[in-house]
């Protein structure tokens, strides 16, 4: 192949804004060619104060915070929580079940994660069914929110909680609809890095220095209200603090996409 001399290169990291999510963009964040997509109005404003009504009268628990701080809170079981057990015990088997039951009715009498995987579905032209393990459905769509900030980390479960699913996706994708947003702040950064070895020299607790991710192409996204956020969360990414009045929270789960063209989702 020939390349002329200052030829620029594409970084192909850029963020997609569109109305209505499509495959291709999805095969395209798959194979690391596109940084983010932006889908406007994923929710409806009524979809999201519904949901923000629902959670008002549910308690909200929290990451572990052994190994999480500062504190995030959420409604729902994470794998995340169990990766230091080495399996999905009892526990997480009961908090499913329970968050389940508050989940199918949050959106005004209906479940937020049908909302959202009816259009993954017609998006993908395939099936989306929740991801098992140990023959189990797992929990799939969290409400979750940050105020202070996410440090720089990654998501990679077939890395961090290995053998843990019955059928280990190909690939991973992060899933956020943004159902309230602060006045200033609360962009999320997506690095085009993984993780490597020698990252770990530069551990911060949960995360990473932000050192890590130097001089690399990254994508920052701001979204709107009723906005959905996907991206390959195998990628190096963080959440800017909250600035001003108002809270950053958000309807969560992964995506993983399958050799037999359907996909999976937990959270």
């Amino acid at each position: 192949m020939h390349v002329t001399q200052n030829a620029g290169i594409d970084t192909l990291f850029d963020a997609a804004v569109v109305t209505e999510l499509e495959r291709g963009l999805l095969e395209r964040l798959c194979a690391g060619v596109l940084g983010a997509i932006q889908v406007k109005e994923f929710f409806t404003a009524d979809q999201c104060a519904q949901l923000l009504d629902g959670l008002s009268v549910h308690e909200m628990g929290s990451y572990d915070e052994r190994v999480l701080l500062p504190r995030m809170s959420k409604l729902g079981p994470v794998a995340y929580d169990f990766y230091q057990a080495d399996e999905l015990g009892p526990l997480y088997w009961a908090e499913v079940a329970a968050a389940r039951e508050v989940r199918a009715i949050l959106m005004g009498g209906a479940d937020p994660l049908c909302a959202a995987t009816d259009k993954l579905r017609a998006a993908w032209g395939g099936d989306v069914r929740p991801a098992k393990a140990q023959g189990r459905e797992m929990f799939a769509g969290i409400i979750r929110e940050i105020a202070y900030g996410a440090r720089l980390h990654f998501d990679e479960v077939n890395r961090e909680f290995p053998g843990v699913m019955d059928e280990p996706p190909i690939s991973q994708l992060a899933f956020n609809c943004h159902l309230s947003m602060p006045e200033f702040g609360g962009e999320a950064v997506i690095h085009r890095r993984r993780w490597s070895p020698e990252d770990e020299t530069m551990r911060e607790g949960y995360g990473y220095a932000e050192a890590v991710a130097a001089g690399v192409p990254a994508v920052s996204v701001r979204p709107s209200v009723g906005d959905a956020i996907l991206f390959d969360p195998r990628n190096y990414h963080l959440v800017r603090e909250n600035e001003g009045s108002g809270r950053r929270i958000t309807f969560s789960f992964f995506i993983g996409v399958t050799g037999r063209d359907h996909l999976t989702v937990w959270s």
